[in-house]
C-alpha cells in the first residue's frame, strides 16, 4: 500500500486510545533492542509473507524449497501468515504453513487482467478445496488501485463464496476506510480485512498507536457486527519521510512492540506487515518500500 492524497473520512466514535503505547523515554538503543526481541519471541498472530529473494519480482515463479525455508523461519514466531497470491508459486505458501502447524489467510491477487484474474480464483478455490485455507481474501486493493468496479469484485466473491467449502469466511482486503466507504463490502464479506497505516497518512511516531487505532475503530463501526482483522500494519526501517512520519531502525522497533501490546490487550487479531525486506518493492513506495520486514533480505532479524 502506498500513499494518497485523499479525504480519508476519519471516524471520531469509537475511542480505543486507552492504551497509548508505551513510554519508551528512559529506553537505550540496545534496552529498545531487547524489548524488540522480547516482544517477537513472546510470538505475534499473524505475519505477512515476503515472498521474493534479491532478484526475484512478481511473475517470477517461485521454488516450494524457498517458501519452505521461509516459513520455517516465520513458524516460531507467529500463529498465522497471509499470502497475496494463489500462483506462480505463491500457492506453496498455505500448503507449507499447513505442513508446519501454521493457520492461514490466502488472498488471490486480482487486477486489471481478466485472464490472470480468473488463474487467481480457481486456484483459491482449489487450495480451499484441499484443505489449506483457513480464511479466504478475494483481492488486495484493487479499489484503492482502481483496477476493478466494485460490481465486478463483488462478483469475484460471490463465485469464491459460493465454490468454496462450508465454514470457510470469504472477505477482501482494503484500506479501512474503503468499508465505510461501500456497505455493499461489508454485507458481501464474512470478515472484515482492513490494512491500517499511519505511516502512509504521515502519522508521527509518538501518534502513530492513536492513529491505527482510530483507523481499526473506523473500520469497526462499518463492520455492524462482523469481525475485523487488520491484514496489515507496519513501519519502515529506513528510506524517506512522509511528512510527519519518519522512517528509521528505531521507529520500527517502537511501532511493532506497540502494535504487538496493544493488539494482545484488545485481543485485536493483527496481520504485521511485513515478513522480509524484498528489494523490488521500490516502485511506486519509493525507496522505504524494500525495507518494511522484521527479517532483512538475507533473512535475518534486523535487530
Amino acid at each position: 500500500m502506498s500513499y494518497r492524497d485523499e479525504d480519508y473520512h476519519l471516524y471520531g466514535g469509537i475511542n480505543f486510545t486507552e492504551h497509548s503505547g508505551i513510554d519508551f523515554s528512559k529506553y537505550s538503543l540496545e534496552d529498545l533492542k531487547k524489548l524488540w526481541r522480547a516482544t517477537l519471541k513472546k510470538g505475534m498472530h499473524g505475519i505477512c509473507f515476503s515472498m521474493y529473494e534479491d532478484g526475484q519480482e512478481p511473475g517470477d515463479i517461485i521454488s516450494e524449497a524457498q517458501v519452505e525455508r521461509r516459513i520455517k523461519i516465520l513458524k516460531p514466531y507467529s500463529k498465522w501468515v497471509r499470502s497475496f497470491s494463489c500462483i506462480e508459486g505463491n500457492e506453496h505458501i498455505p500448503r507449507y504453513a499447513k505442513k508446519h502447524g501454521m493457520k492461514t489467510l490466502v488472498g488471490a491477487w486480482l487486477g486489471d487482467d481478466k485472464e490472470d484474474n480468473e488463474k487467481e480464483i480457481e486456484a483459491l478455490i482449489g487450495l480451499a478445496k484441499e484443505g489449506v485455507v483457513d480464511i479466504a481474501a478475494v483481492g488486495n486493493e484493487v479499489l484503492y488501485r482502481n483496477d476493478l468496479t466494485l460490481e465486478e469484485l463483488l462478483d469475484y466473491m460471490r463465485r469464491v463464496k459460493e465454490a468454496l467449502p462450508e465454514g470457510i469466511p470469504v472477505g477482501y482486503v482494503d484500506a479501512y476506510y474503503e468499508f465505510s466507504v461501500h456497505p455493499e463490502l461489508v454485507e458481501m464479506s464474512d470478515v472484515i480485512l482492513a490494512n491500517c497505516y499511519p505511516y502512509w497518512e504521515g502519522c508521527h511516531i509518538d501518534g502513530s498507536l492513536a492513529h491505527m487505532q482510530q483507523m481499526y475503530g473506523q473500520a469497526s463501526h462499518a463492520a455492524n457486527g462482523k469481525k475485523v482483522i487488520i491484514t496489515e500494519t507496519g513501519w519502515p526501517s529506513e528510506g524517506g519521510s512522509l511528512r510527519g512520519a519518519e522512517s528509521s531502525e528505531i521507529n520500527a522497533m517502537k511501532y511493532f512492540i506497540n502494535t504487538q501490546v496493544w493488539a494482545e490487550k484488545d485481543t485485536i487479531e493483527t496481520f504485521y506487515f511485513s515478513s522480509f525486506d524484498e528489494s523490488w518493492k521500490t516502485g511506486n513506495e519509493g525507496d522505504v518500500g524494500a525495507y518494511w520486514g522484521l527479517w532483512d533480505k538475507h533473512e535475518k532479524l534486523k535487530f
